[in-house]
């Protein structure tokens, strides 16, 4: 049993570590993503090493007893850490927004320390034995909790997008806390962190696809993401849709540079971002173009979010005249009539198109 588990570690620490240099190397995942999902490694890396060392410990008697409590009070501190890191893949701010959300992990912390001597969460006896503690359900209590957070945050950090990510990072954790539980209720059965190692590599994979849809200038979600999204909406009942241009935007640019060009893109895709609610996913469609999917058909919601947009840009705008101002457009099906996508965009670019044309009348005319 002993070299089954170093052989399957030894292939996990392996794949973890390729793991670890195709993320410090790849370009296609959001660099921020990049330093919490490098810890969570580490961590899974520790937790292993610590598992396989209470292994090679519990056999060798009580000479062998200092690594197996070394090597357990390691394993009890690092786990609940692993979902908690992971959770700042997606937000980094939480913690500090919610500083008590790491009071879990610490009190298992310090019951993991004193266990040695005070067998709260495991104790080995002078003969090395091991035996859970009194407050094993502590562990479990700070494990769980971390991994509902986890959860939490991923879903509120994906749930403007029609991107399927939020399924498959559920049936992730679903397959995660299943393999964890595997253990749990039979302790002689390994199987913890080779799911954990195997769920590391699926979810690289799916930030992967995630960020690969995201703009790298704007955060938005990118062409290729809408070119998806539509795919999957047409024929949707109950769909709005906003299409936005960035009036005079080369002028923009060949005025005051493109760099200035890039960040005032960054902050006009901030205000539409923010100005609409975690019904409506915000698209880069082009160069100046957005556009704004939303799963309801509230003519009075949008015409609210869109007044909340621009009275926020018309609010920087005072701050910095240099910013461009934008002309918008949107359609919905009404009634709980089905109409096809494809009629509600053409019917929002039309409005948008129309919007822009008496802007720049206005423009010319000037004040009477």
């Amino acid at each position: 049993m002993l070299m089954t588990y170093l052989v399957t570690a030894g292939i996990n620490l392996a794949a973890l570590i390729f793991l670890a240099v195709l993320l410090n190397r790849s370009t296609g995942m959001n660099h921020p993503r990049r330093k919490p999902f490098l810890v969570g490694i580490t961590l899974t890396v520790g937790v292993i090493l610590a598992e396989a060392g209470t292994l090679i410990a519990q056999d060798g008697g009580s000479a062998w007893r200092t690594l197996n409590l070394v090597s357990n009070v390691v394993g009890f501190m690092l786990t609940p850490l692993i979902p908690l890191v992971l959770a700042a893949i997606f937000d980094r701010s939480m913690l500090r927004r919610h500083t008590w959300l790491v009071f879990p992990a610490g009190l298992n912390a310090a019951a993991a320390l004193v266990s040695p001597w005070f067998g709260l969460l495991f104790s080995i006896d002078s003969d090395n034995q091991y035996q859970r503690g009194s407050l094993f359900g502590l562990f479990i209590a700070a494990y769980g909790i971390h991994v509902v957070f986890l959860a939490v945050v991923t879903l509120r950090s994906t749930r403007k997008s029609f991107h399927p990510i939020q399924g498959r990072v559920i049936g992730l954790l679903l397959f995660t806390i299943a393999g964890t539980a595997v253990q749990l209720v039979y302790p002689s059965v390994l199987v913890s962190w080779h799911c954990v190692s195997l769920a590391l590599i699926l979810y690289y994979l799916i930030l992967m696809d995630f960020d690969n849809n995201l703009d790298t200038v704007t955060g938005l979600f990118n062409r290729a993401a809408y070119e998806e999204a539509i795919s999957r909406l047409t024929g949707h009942g109950q769909l709005a849709v906003i299409i936005m241009d960035i009036n005079d935007f080369k002028t923009v640019n060949d005025t005051h540079g493109h760099d200035y060009g890039d960040a005032a893109l960054r902050i006009v895709a901030a205000i539409i971002r923010d100005a609409f609610d975690g019904s409506c996913c915000v698209y880069r469609i082009g160069g100046d173009e957005f556009c704004v999917i939303c799963r309801h058909a509230d003519p009075a919601k949008i015409e609210q979010q869109i007044r909340r947009m621009v009275e926020s840009l018309t609010r920087e705008r005072q701050k910095d005249s240099r910013l461009p101002t934008l002309s918008y457009g949107f359609s919905a099906s009404r009634n709980g009539m089905q109409r096809d996508f494809q009629q509600i965009l053409k019917q929002a670019d039309e409005q948008m198109y129309i919007y822009k044309q008496k802007a720049q009348s206005d423009a010319a005319t000037g004040p009477r």
